[in-house]
């Protein structure tokens, strides 16, 4: 799940992009609105982390912008305002969820997989496909009762195709899903995570489509 994280204040967005990251997420982070609104024009999201108070304007109106625009990537909202009238305000801008600083990491990574889960129509919280079920609060798979660890970017294409059943996924488009704007990638680096996951939950899983990318495959 690759996020962008809005906050000006550097030793948060540091330490969010550091903690996010550990816990499964991709993460970009830009400290002011103009940058922004210029990576969500260009980069797909699967959700935003937003702060209210930012040097050249305010977040919720950053985010009226984006709702009128059409734009319906997940937000929330994370602010030192924490009044009931900021929360009201910033959910009827069109916010997702609203947390208050200081805040526990682990609460925003469970409300910010809500958030994803309900914006792609999900009730589960722990998708399956074939006798596999992720846990993305855990990054682990489970097979036939058996828990599969899996690398961070090893979930992350797991997640990826399961979240999208039957929907082929270019390497380009889980590129994305891996690799932040300064991470470096590897030609070679999606075929081998998915070899590694055949390895792991066996070879029948996970569908090659030749020059195109990679799916779920419907039947052993």
């Amino acid at each position: 799940m690759r996020l962008l994280v809005v906050e000006d204040d550097e030793v948060l967005s540091d330490g969010l992009k550091v903690g996010l990251k550990m816990l499964g997420f991709t993460v970009d982070v830009v400290g002011c609105v103009a940058d922004a609104l210029e990576a969500v024009a260009v980069n797909r999201f699967d959700a935003i982390v937003l702060d209210l108070m930012l040097p050249d304007g305010s977040g919720l109106v950053m985010l009226a912008r984006l709702r009128t625009s059409g734009e319906r990537t997940p937000v929330l909202l994370l602010t030192a305002r924490d009044e009931v009238g900021d929360r009201i305000a910033g959910l009827d801008a069109g916010a997702d969820d609203y947390l208050g600083k200081p805040f526990d990491l682990d609460e925003l990574a469970a409300r910010l997989r809500a958030i994803i889960r309900r914006a792609q129509g999900r009730a589960e919280s722990r998708p399956q496909w074939r006798g596999v079920t992720l846990d993305p609060a855990r990054m682990s798979a489970e097979q036939d009762g058996r828990t599969v660890p899996l690398s961070r970017r090893e979930f992350t294409i797991l997640q990826a195709l399961m979240d999208n059943p039957g929907t082929i996924q270019s390497r380009t488009a889980l590129e994305q899903k891996l690799y932040g704007w300064q991470e470096d990638v590897e030609s070679n680096t999606i075929e081998v995570h998915v070899h590694k996951i055949r390895a792991k939950l066996g070879p029948g899983l996970i569908e090659t489509v030749r020059g195109v990318g990679y799916r779920l495959r419907d039947t052993p």
